[in-house]
């Protein structure tokens, strides 16, 4: 009786076989993969995890990868926050991009067969804040001694700006450390005014901006305001301003040597000036520090006379350029209003009907006598021609303080007077 029932259980046993041995690969009918989620690790801007599947359930694994979002116990639902690691079984390393930092992140693997889609234990981190990332926008020129730029923030970097604005130098790649505006906080654009740089010297600049991690910088950008300019043998630069048909300069010359370099001689003593028969120039009072930029240099008109007192590609203006000029403005008993600086800083009061609408910005520089004596600084302007009608005496025209008119007449050449360039 007990062999029969040995071959019964032994038959049994091999039937069995097949089934266990399958058994071990996979679950019961409609088990979705088991699996676990490697753990997280954020390499600046890239994050790397992954996952192990230990059972692909009852059937085999079709995709499988990491899903992710803000949210707690993401999804493989968003095409866009998953990735896309390979089949089957095993371990896999799975690699996150486009994660926004300073941001908390949930993170779960996920395996999925025909059935359904398994997902692993759920981890988070925090993404790594970084510096801010920021373009610079492109510099305009408002003059000489100023120029705007500015940038846009793109990217906080996971922390808040807490100042940002423009840096520049004379060297390439200014930082912070450097020359900087400071144009606020916070993410998004902003404009930033650049000023007291020196003409005709190039300059770096670029956007920067500070959060706790450290500064970002925009792209570099160079510049020189001189080129707007002209200049003198000195190094003086003048702005210049059409009116008509004919360019001026709108500030009186300051040079102290001809365009050919040649020195002109300075002459203080009254006594000198009066006897002088060459070329010289004066600062009204001898005061240089006081004058020079106020209101130019005083020439005698034989340093007029050289021909080579303005800059190149410039001279002083002859009588006709000066009618010219008057004509064009509604005639000389109009003309030195629409000439003359506004307001009451250089000139004497009232400085009757000045309104300076042409920009020529005339100066009350006063003059020098033939016998070297200064006067009438801040009452009139006076400015020579190149013009000589009767011997030893040259055309010149003045501004006055009181009235609206600009005058012709005529002066003893040994005066010193102020010169306006007027381009060739």
């Amino acid at each position: 009786m007990r062999k029969p029932l040995l071959i019964g259980l032994f038959r049994a046993a091999i039937f069995l076989l097949p089934v266990l041995s399958w058994s071990c690969k996979k679950g019961p009918a409609g088990d979705v993969p088991i699996l676990a989620t490697a753990p997280a690790n954020n390499v600046v801007t890239t994050v790397t995890s992954g996952g192990n599947i230990t059972s692909e359930g009852s059937a085999p694994v079709l995709s499988r990868g990491v899903c992710w979002s803000l949210k707690a116990n993401p999804t493989n639902k968003y095409k866009d926050s998953i990735t896309s690691d390979g089949t089957g079984i095993g371990i896999f390393t799975s690699t996150i991009l486009g994660l926004k930092p300073g941001m908390t992140y949930f993170i779960r693997a996920f395996a999925t067969n025909s059935i359904g889609t398994g997902y692993g234990n759920q981890i988070s981190f925090v993404m790594a804040a970084t510096i801010p990332v920021l373009t610079t926008l492109s510099i305009s020129a408002i003059s000489d001694s100023t120029v705007n730029s500015g940038g846009t923030i793109s990217s906080d970097g996971g922390a808040r700006i807490s100042v940002r604005g423009v840096c520049w130098s004379t060297a390439k790649n200014p930082t912070v450390a450097d020359f900087v505006s400071l144009d606020g906080s916070g993410s998004g654009s902003f404009i930033s005014s650049v000023t007291g740089i020196v003409p005709d010297i190039m300059y770096y600049l670029r956007a920067y901006a500070t959060n706790s991690v450290g500064t970002g910088y925009g792209a570099e950008f160079s510049f020189s305001t001189g080129k707007l300019l002209v200049k003198d043998m000195d190094g003086n630069f003048y702005h210049f301003v059409k009116i008509g048909t004919r360019v001026w300069m709108t500030e009186n010359l300051k040079t102290t040597r001809f365009r050919d370099s040649t020195a002109i001689l300075l002459v203080e003593s009254g006594t000198t000036w009066s006897s002088q028969m060459s070329f010289g120039y004066c600062w009204y009072n001898d005061d240089e520090s006081a004058n020079k930029s106020r209101f130019g240099a005083l020439y005698n008109w034989y340093a007029v006379n050289t021909g080579k007192l303005c800059p190149t590609g410039w001279h002083v203006p002859s009588d006709t350029e000066w009618t010219t000029l008057t004509t064009f403005l509604g005639g000389e008993a109009l003309a030195g209003g629409k000439l003359k600086e506004k307001g009451v800083l250089n000139w004497n009061t009232p400085n009757a009907a000045a309104t300076n609408e042409t920009g020529f910005s005339a100066q009350p520089g006063g003059y020098r006598t033939n016998a070297g004596i200064y006067n009438s600084i801040g009452m009139y302007g006076n400015w020579w021609s190149s013009t000589s009608s009767l011997a030893n005496v040259a055309n010149y025209r003045y501004l006055y303080y009181g009235n609206a008119a600009m005058t012709k007449s005529f002066i003893s050449q040994k005066s010193g007077l102020s010169v306006r360039c007027l381009k060739n």
